[in-house]
């Protein structure tokens, strides 16, 4: 699959906050957070997976979802982080529409490469929560709160798994260009952009481009997914947080022997080993990370 046809993957789903996603690829929030505010990332809930390490993937998504639900205060909106799916099919797009609608904030989607398996997967993700806009493209920018959040696409198959590419990275440096260096900023994408476990494909082949495009700004965070596990990284102003996922868990890099792939655990310990993020924007980004287990 070409980057140049890849279709957009930005959707924003649930009621309270009305956004529009414009010709230049920025997402406009007509009742956006103008002071303190939280958000909740989930990730890599891989509906249709059913194997030893995780019989139900669906029940837990809906305890996550559940989970998001409960907090006391409801976030200004939820990032899934992809790998929504476990390979593309139409039923596991239907069940995770279905789960994921129930969250009392706004859903926002981004794509796996588990989410554009074959011809139909892309298809598939845009028409239960894919949106493009006027250019074609998955990526968007939005401003909230006093914070520059921008929403990247670095998955697809074959030769542009875990690359972000020419003309996205062009697109985000106009993008940034126009943001004053103490403005804080949050990026969100599938794939780690700097180097967990390259040998896994745990990487952004081309993401020290974009790292280099955000070290003049004063606060950066990077939030994704992928890797099923949380691992923190920080390169000068510029923090790095994978997630867990709601699915199962990956072996820990460098584990002797192992490989990327579902990891079954002990019995009775799944639930600590997935969860979810609350981040808290105030206007500081912090986080905390929740296992399903104190769900």
């Amino acid at each position: 699959m070409k980057r140049a046809s890849f279709i957009g993957h930005v959707a924003w789903t649930g009621a309270g906050i009305a956004y529009v996603l414009g010709a230049d690829g920025i997402v406009r929030a007509a009742d956006a957070a103008s002071g303190g505010f939280s958000f909740v990332q989930i990730s890599d809930s891989h509906i249709g997976y059913m194997g030893p390490a995780n019989g139900d993937a669906r029940g837990t998504l809906e305890q996550t979802v559940n989970a998001v639900n409960a907090l006391p205060v409801q976030p200004a909106f939820v990032i899934h982080t992809g790998d929504v799916t476990h390979l593309s099919k139409a039923i596991e797009f239907d069940d995770a529409r279905a789960i994921l609608s129930r969250l009392r904030a706004p859903l926002l989607a981004l794509p796996g490469e588990h989410d554009v398996i074959g011809a139909e997967g892309p298809a598939r993700f845009a028409a239960a929560f894919g949106r493009k806009d006027a250019a074609g493209r998955g990526w968007s920018s939005w401003d909230q709160g006093g914070i520059h959040f921008v929403a990247l696409i670095n998955v697809g198959e074959g030769e542009t798994m875990g690359v972000l590419g020419d003309e996205q990275l062009a697109w985000l440096k106009a993008d940034l260009a126009a943001r004053k260096t103490d403005t804080p900023i949050v990026i969100f994408g599938h794939v780690p952009l700097f180097a967990v476990a390259p040998e896994w494909g745990w990487t952004t082949q081309d993401g020290t481009k974009a790292i280099a495009l955000l070290r003049r700004f004063s606060s950066v965070t990077v939030l994704n997914g992928h890797i099923h596990q949380i691992i923190e990284h920080r390169d000068g102003a510029i923090r790095f947080a994978t997630a867990n996922a709601t699915a199962f868990p990956q072996a820990a890099p460098g584990t002797p022997g192992a490989k990327p792939g579902p990891l079954a655990v002990a019995p009775g310990s799944l639930l600590g080993v997935l969860g979810y993020r609350t981040v808290e924007v105030d206007p500081t980004v912090s986080w905390q990370d929740f296992s399903l287990a104190r769900a």
